[in-house]
Protein backbone atom coordinates (compact mmCIF):
# COMPACT_ATOMS: atom_id res chain seq x y z
CA UNK A 1 0.00 0.00 0.00
CA UNK A 2 1.48 3.34 -1.07
CA UNK A 3 1.90 6.00 1.83
CA UNK A 4 -0.26 8.11 -0.01
CA UNK A 5 -3.56 5.84 0.99
CA UNK A 6 -2.09 5.52 4.60
CA UNK A 7 -1.68 9.14 4.82
CA UNK A 8 -4.94 10.51 3.77
CA UNK A 9 -6.13 7.58 6.40
CA UNK A 10 -4.19 9.18 8.90
CA UNK A 11 -5.76 12.60 8.19
CA UNK A 12 -9.43 11.01 8.08
CA UNK A 13 -9.04 9.38 11.68
CA UNK A 14 -7.29 13.14 13.35
CA UNK A 15 -10.40 15.07 11.91
CA UNK A 16 -12.93 12.91 13.57
CA UNK A 17 -11.22 12.90 16.81
CA UNK A 18 -12.86 15.42 19.19
CA UNK A 19 -12.09 18.84 19.90
CA UNK A 20 -10.23 18.32 23.45
CA UNK A 21 -8.65 14.91 22.37
CA UNK A 22 -5.35 14.47 24.00
CA UNK A 23 -2.51 12.35 22.78
CA UNK A 24 0.17 10.98 24.83
CA UNK A 25 3.84 11.13 23.51
CA UNK A 26 5.44 7.12 23.81
CA UNK A 27 8.89 8.47 25.63
CA UNK A 28 8.46 11.60 26.98
CA UNK A 29 5.16 11.00 27.77
CA UNK A 30 4.17 14.86 27.11
CA UNK A 31 0.75 15.64 26.05
CA UNK A 32 -0.66 16.47 22.96
CA UNK A 33 -3.18 17.69 21.11
CA UNK A 34 -3.76 18.62 17.21
CA UNK A 35 -4.89 22.31 16.60
CA UNK A 36 -4.81 22.29 13.02
CA UNK A 37 -4.64 19.10 10.24
CA UNK A 38 -3.03 20.37 6.47
CA UNK A 39 -2.55 18.25 3.26
CA UNK A 40 1.19 18.27 3.73
CA UNK A 41 1.46 18.64 7.64
CA UNK A 42 -0.28 18.56 11.14
CA UNK A 43 0.29 21.22 13.85
CA UNK A 44 0.19 19.69 17.66
CA UNK A 45 0.52 21.99 20.56
CA UNK A 46 2.27 20.85 23.66
CA UNK A 47 -0.02 20.87 27.05
CA UNK A 48 3.20 21.55 29.29
CA UNK A 49 4.52 24.56 27.14
CA UNK A 50 1.74 25.90 24.86
CA UNK A 51 4.45 25.07 21.98
CA UNK A 52 3.20 24.52 18.57
CA UNK A 53 4.96 22.50 16.53
CA UNK A 54 4.59 21.38 12.59
CA UNK A 55 4.78 17.93 11.74
CA UNK A 56 5.56 17.48 8.24
CA UNK A 57 4.60 14.63 5.98
CA UNK A 58 7.72 13.61 4.41
CA UNK A 59 8.84 12.70 8.42
CA UNK A 60 5.64 10.54 8.52
CA UNK A 61 6.69 8.83 5.71
CA UNK A 62 10.23 8.24 6.75
CA UNK A 63 8.76 6.85 10.20
CA UNK A 64 6.46 4.77 7.78
CA UNK A 65 8.92 3.22 5.53
CA UNK A 66 11.03 2.48 8.64
CA UNK A 67 8.05 0.74 10.37
CA UNK A 68 7.54 -1.16 7.29
CA UNK A 69 11.15 -2.43 7.32
CA UNK A 70 12.01 -2.91 10.88
CA UNK A 71 11.24 -6.90 12.09
CA UNK A 72 8.64 -7.07 15.04
CA UNK A 73 8.23 -2.97 14.57
CA UNK A 74 10.75 0.00 14.77
CA UNK A 75 12.48 1.13 17.69
CA UNK A 76 11.36 4.14 19.25
CA UNK A 77 15.01 4.60 20.73
CA UNK A 78 16.19 4.87 17.33
CA UNK A 79 13.87 8.37 16.89
CA UNK A 80 15.84 11.85 16.65
CA UNK A 81 15.54 14.04 19.14
CA UNK A 82 12.07 16.10 19.43
CA UNK A 83 10.65 13.40 17.13
CA UNK A 84 8.43 12.04 19.66
CA UNK A 85 5.37 13.66 18.46
CA UNK A 86 5.23 11.25 15.26
CA UNK A 87 4.49 7.98 16.10
CA UNK A 88 1.88 9.59 18.76
CA UNK A 89 0.08 11.09 16.00
CA UNK A 90 0.69 8.19 13.53
CA UNK A 91 -0.90 5.42 16.44
CA UNK A 92 -4.11 7.13 15.40
CA UNK A 93 -4.17 5.27 12.04
CA UNK A 94 -5.66 2.36 12.37
CA UNK A 95 -3.16 -0.60 11.54
CA UNK A 96 -0.52 1.45 13.64
CA UNK A 97 0.02 0.79 17.37
CA UNK A 98 2.63 1.66 20.25
CA UNK A 99 4.01 -1.02 22.63
CA UNK A 100 5.26 0.88 25.56
CA UNK A 101 6.47 -2.35 27.14
CA UNK A 102 8.72 -3.07 23.97
CA UNK A 103 9.46 0.10 23.02
CA UNK A 104 8.47 -0.19 19.34
CA UNK A 105 5.76 1.06 16.97
CA UNK A 106 4.55 -1.87 14.46
CA UNK A 107 1.89 -1.93 11.76
CA UNK A 108 -0.33 -4.66 12.23
CA UNK A 109 -4.06 -6.02 10.50
CA UNK A 110 -5.93 -6.56 14.18
CA UNK A 111 -7.79 -4.07 16.28
CA UNK A 112 -5.07 -1.47 17.85
CA UNK A 113 -5.04 0.99 20.34
CA UNK A 114 -3.82 4.47 20.43
CA UNK A 115 -1.97 7.15 22.45
CA UNK A 116 -5.33 9.16 23.42
CA UNK A 117 -5.14 9.97 26.83
CA UNK A 118 -8.29 8.26 28.27
CA UNK A 119 -9.54 11.27 30.54
CA UNK A 120 -12.80 9.39 30.72
CA UNK A 121 -10.97 7.64 33.50
CA UNK A 122 -9.35 10.69 35.12
CA UNK A 123 -10.91 12.35 38.21
CA UNK A 124 -12.27 15.64 38.22
CA UNK A 125 -13.05 15.97 42.04
CA UNK A 126 -11.81 14.87 45.28
CA UNK A 127 -14.51 12.98 45.49
CA UNK A 128 -13.43 10.38 43.61
CA UNK A 129 -10.01 9.99 45.35
CA UNK A 130 -9.93 6.94 47.39
CA UNK A 131 -7.22 6.11 50.49
CA UNK A 132 -4.37 3.91 49.33
CA UNK A 133 -4.18 1.29 52.02
CA UNK A 134 -0.50 0.70 53.72
CA UNK A 135 1.54 3.74 52.71
CA UNK A 136 2.30 5.19 55.50
CA UNK A 137 3.25 8.52 53.44
CA UNK A 138 -0.35 9.08 52.80
CA UNK A 139 -1.70 8.59 56.46
CA UNK A 140 1.07 10.82 58.03
CA UNK A 141 0.84 13.04 55.18
CA UNK A 142 -2.85 14.04 55.98
CA UNK A 143 -1.66 14.43 59.65
CA UNK A 144 0.89 17.26 58.21
CA UNK A 145 -1.53 19.00 56.76
CA UNK A 146 -4.23 19.25 59.40
CA UNK A 147 -1.08 20.63 61.06
CA UNK A 148 -0.20 23.16 59.37
CA UNK A 149 -4.01 24.24 58.64
CA UNK A 150 -4.66 24.32 62.35
CA UNK A 151 -1.28 26.48 63.46
CA UNK A 152 -0.12 29.61 62.05
CA UNK A 153 3.20 28.29 60.96
CA UNK A 154 4.31 31.63 59.53
CA UNK A 155 5.53 32.61 62.79
CA UNK A 156 7.12 29.58 64.10
CA UNK A 157 8.07 31.90 67.52
CA UNK A 158 4.63 32.05 68.41
CA UNK A 159 3.83 28.75 68.50
CA UNK A 160 4.20 26.73 71.60
CA UNK A 161 6.65 24.16 72.20
CA UNK A 162 4.24 21.24 71.83
CA UNK A 163 2.63 22.46 68.69
CA UNK A 164 6.33 22.47 67.50
CA UNK A 165 7.42 19.31 68.84
CA UNK A 166 4.79 17.42 66.47
CA UNK A 167 5.54 19.59 63.55
CA UNK A 168 8.63 18.31 63.99
CA UNK A 169 7.92 14.44 64.68
CA UNK A 170 5.25 14.57 61.63
CA UNK A 171 7.65 16.74 59.18
CA UNK A 172 10.55 13.87 59.81
CA UNK A 173 7.72 10.97 59.60
CA UNK A 174 6.89 12.16 56.05
CA UNK A 175 10.50 12.61 55.27
CA UNK A 176 11.12 9.09 55.74
CA UNK A 177 8.03 7.54 53.99
CA UNK A 178 8.72 10.26 51.04
CA UNK A 179 12.45 8.74 50.80
CA UNK A 180 10.98 5.17 50.95
CA UNK A 181 8.36 5.44 48.63
CA UNK A 182 10.49 7.56 46.36
CA UNK A 183 13.22 4.29 46.03
CA UNK A 184 9.89 1.98 45.09
CA UNK A 185 8.56 4.50 42.40
CA UNK A 186 12.39 4.42 41.15
CA UNK A 187 12.62 1.09 40.93
CA UNK A 188 9.76 0.54 38.87
CA UNK A 189 10.53 3.81 36.59
CA UNK A 190 13.92 2.75 35.75
CA UNK A 191 12.96 0.23 33.53
CA UNK A 192 10.43 2.60 31.52
CA UNK A 193 13.02 5.05 30.84
CA UNK A 194 14.66 4.74 27.50
CA UNK A 195 18.89 5.60 28.12
CA UNK A 196 18.90 9.16 28.46
CA UNK A 197 15.80 10.95 27.08
CA UNK A 198 13.91 13.17 29.61
CA UNK A 199 10.26 11.50 30.47
CA UNK A 200 7.64 14.09 31.52
CA UNK A 201 4.67 14.45 33.16
CA UNK A 202 2.06 16.62 34.83
CA UNK A 203 4.03 18.32 37.51
CA UNK A 204 7.92 17.60 36.05
CA UNK A 205 9.98 15.79 34.63
CA UNK A 206 12.89 12.82 35.09
CA UNK A 207 15.75 11.36 33.43
CA UNK A 208 17.68 8.43 33.42
CA UNK A 209 21.62 9.03 34.39
CA UNK A 210 24.36 6.32 34.32
CA UNK A 211 27.17 6.81 37.12
CA UNK A 212 30.64 5.06 37.19
CA UNK A 213 31.09 4.20 40.98
CA UNK A 214 34.73 4.83 42.21
CA UNK A 215 36.44 2.20 44.51
CA UNK A 216 39.39 3.27 46.95
CA UNK A 217 42.37 1.28 47.18
CA UNK A 218 44.30 0.12 50.16
CA UNK A 219 42.86 2.25 53.09
CA UNK A 220 47.09 2.43 54.59
CA UNK A 221 47.95 3.23 51.03
CA UNK A 222 45.27 5.89 50.95
CA UNK A 223 46.51 7.11 54.09
CA UNK A 224 49.96 7.00 53.62
CA UNK A 225 49.93 8.88 50.32
CA UNK A 226 47.50 11.43 52.27
CA UNK A 227 49.88 12.02 54.76
CA UNK A 228 52.16 12.39 51.89
CA UNK A 229 50.61 15.69 50.91
CA UNK A 230 50.19 17.07 54.52
CA UNK A 231 46.69 15.95 55.19
CA UNK A 232 46.13 14.42 58.72
CA UNK A 233 44.46 10.96 59.03
CA UNK A 234 41.76 12.58 61.66
CA UNK A 235 40.52 14.88 58.38
CA UNK A 236 39.42 11.99 56.64
CA UNK A 237 38.44 9.31 59.55
CA UNK A 238 36.60 11.68 61.51
CA UNK A 239 32.92 11.68 61.99
CA UNK A 240 30.95 14.11 60.01
CA UNK A 241 28.99 16.47 62.65
CA UNK A 242 26.98 17.83 59.41
CA UNK A 243 26.15 14.06 58.40
CA UNK A 244 25.25 12.67 62.04
CA UNK A 245 22.58 15.54 62.49
CA UNK A 246 20.99 14.71 59.43
CA UNK A 247 20.69 11.00 60.29
CA UNK A 248 19.25 11.96 63.34
CA UNK A 249 17.02 14.20 61.75
CA UNK A 250 15.06 11.12 60.51
CA UNK A 251 15.59 8.23 63.54
CA UNK A 252 14.75 8.11 66.93
CA UNK A 253 18.12 8.10 68.40
CA UNK A 254 19.17 10.63 70.74
CA UNK A 255 22.42 12.76 70.83
CA UNK A 256 23.53 10.94 73.87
Amino acid sequence: MPFSVSWHTLLEHLDELPADATLITPLSHSRIHITDIQEHRVIVQFDESSEKRPLQRDQFESLYHQIQTAHDGFDLDRLPPDADPYPAVLSVHPRFEIDEDAGVIAETDGPTTTQLADTAHEPDTDDDRTEPDGLDIYSDGLLLIDALERHDVTDLPELETATLVNLYTLLSDVQRDANDFRQEVADVLLSRLHHDRPVAGQYGSVQRTSRRNRSLKDDEKVLSMLEAEGIDRERVMSVDRQKVDEALEVTTLTES
